[in-house]
Formats: structure tokens, C-alpha cells, sequence
């Protein structure tokens, strides 16, 4: 664990670039929240170009969940828009799923990729908490070196084709009387989430036990003074990919994102330079 938390300190003190050289050579493979200040995060979903049509409406019609920043070329593993990013190698950790099930976890993803396929950057809620942390709140999960808890909610997405399924949360726990503060920090990055979705009661978003999310790791008790506070998150799309039986899919890992070059926030553009 001390090994664990050296090198995520370390990571916490770098450039983009030196970050990118370490994840690239597989010198990193830890989760990124907190890291690379003031930089847009991103979640990850590559498919074949079959799916793709599908997948771009699913996005258009969730973008709360699904903010989506950046497409790829067919057959192309470079976000030209977003930075120097090379798809199969500049996230920490891969999922790989096969007919709607998780399959392998890599650290990247070369023996999978081909000209087949299309990979879709969507907007993670890691952006804002840099604002979150310079407006004087404390996050627990970078505190402690922990991924953030991620839950399935009985909130439905609007289908498209194979994609469909419910909203998936992230949450934070912060002071009662600084929710409204939250929301005003938060509501300007509509790249990455914006406001919650959701304060208070658990159960009233369908989240049964909030000491068993379903991605991540489990949060502490609630003190006297706090509540627990959820975020739109970009593993909605791979919610949708369990239930779809989708033949193939690549996604980051979650907690374990790509970080590319644009500042959190800029307008992000969505179509790929020449």
C-alpha cells in the first residue's frame, strides 16, 4: 500500500506529458483522480463501427450521463482534438467486454485494436473536482487514494438501438450547507457532468446500500453535518453494454481515466482535425 501511495503522490506532481510517458509505459496504472490539474478527464468507449451510429444517438440522447467529447477516425486510435492521445496505451486500465460481459482487465490494448473499430471520449466528472478542491472542499477518494463509488440508479436512459439500461451515479460526500455551493461550482461544467443529479437518500434513486457500489470503492459514514452527493457518470454507457450483449467493446476502467490536453474549462470540439 505504501509502494501504492508513493506512486500516486508522485503522479499528483506531474505534467501531462511526464504523466502520459509513465501510463504509456505502463510505469502507472493507478486511478486518476486528482491528477493533472485543470485538465479535461475523460471516460473511454471504443466499439466496431457497426455500433457506432447507435452509440452516437445514445450519447445525444443522455448527455447528461454521456457528454460526449471526442471521436476517433475509424480505424484511427488518435483523439487528434483532445491532445497527443494514443488510445490503446494512454489509459491506466482497460476493460474488455465480450457479448456483455466483462472479459479481461489490461494495462493496454494493442492486441485488440484493428481498423474496425471507433473510440468515443465522454466527460468525467474528475474534471471539476480541481474546482471543487480550490473552492476549499475536501474529496475523500483523493484523500485516500481511492475510486470514487459508482452506483446503477433506477434512473432509465433513453434507448438507442442495443444501448439502453439505467444511469449510473458517482458520488461525494459534502457539507449540508454547502450543497448549494456545489451546484453553482458545477453547473458550468457541462462537459463533465454539471450539476447533480441527486442529494440526500439514497434509496430514492434506487442505490440500496450505499457501502456496496457497484464500481469503486466503498465511501466512510456520514458525519452529523454531511450528505451524500451524486453525479451523472460517464460508466453509464458501459451499463448499457452489460445489458446489450454487444458482441465487443474496450472501456477504461473505472476511477481509471484518459486525461487529454484541453483545459477543464474549455468548449470542447467533437469533430476529428485533418
Amino acid at each position: 500500500m505504501e509502494k501504492k501511495s508513493n506512486l500516486y503522490d508522485q503522479a499528483k506532481t506531474l505534467n501531462n506529458d511526464q504523466l502520459r510517458i509513465l501510463i504509456r509505459e505502463e510505469d502507472y496504472k493507478g486511478q486518476t483522480a486528482g491528477l493533472s490539474k485543470n485538465m479535461l478527464q475523460t471516460n473511454l468507449i471504443i466499439l466496431e463501427k457497426k455500433y457506432a451510429l447507435d452509440f452516437m444517438i445514445f450519447c445525444q440522447r443522455n448527455p447528461k450521463a454521456c457528454p460526449l467529447v471526442g471521436v476517433t477516425d475509424i480505424g484511427s486510435p488518435f483523439l487528434k482534438t483532445l491532445g497527443k492521445i494514443d488510445v490503446r496505451s494512454d489509459v491506466p486500465s482497460y476493460n474488455i467486454y465480450i457479448k456483455g460481459k466483462l472479459f479481461n482487465t489490461i494495462n493496454n490494448i494493442y492486441d485488440y485494436w484493428n481498423d474496425d473499430m471507433i473510440a468515443f471520449a465522454i466527460g468525467c466528472s474528475f474534471t471539476f473536482e480541481h474546482s471543487l478542491m480550490r473552492h476549499g472542499f475536501s474529496i475523500d477518494h483523493i484523500n485516500n487514494n481511492k475510486v470514487v463509488p459508482m452506483y446503477k440508479t433506477n434512473i432509465n436512459n433513453v434507448s438507442s438501438g442495443p444501448f439502453a439500461n439505467t444511469m449510473v451515479v458517482s458520488m461525494r460526500i459534502i457539507k449540508k450547507n454547502k450543497v448549494d455551493r456545489v451546484f453553482d461550482i458545477c453547473k458550468s461544467y457541462h462537459w463533465a457532468h454539471g450539476s447533480p443529479v441527486h442529494f440526500g437518500d439514497p434509496q430514492e434513486i434506487g442505490i440500496s446500500n450505499i457501502y456496496q457500489p457497484d464500481w469503486g470503492d466503498n465511501p466512510r459514514p456520514l458525519l452529523n453535518d454531511e450528505v451524500n452527493v451524486f453525479w451523472a457518470c460517464g460508466v453509464t454507457p458501459q451499463n448499457a453494454i452489460l445489458n446489450s450483449k454487444v458482441s465487443f467493446c474496450i472501456s477504461h476502467t473505472p476511477g481509471y481515466m484518459l486525461i487529454t490536453d484541453v483545459k477543464e474549462d474549455a468548449e470542447v470540439p467533437i469533430l476529428q482535425k485533418n
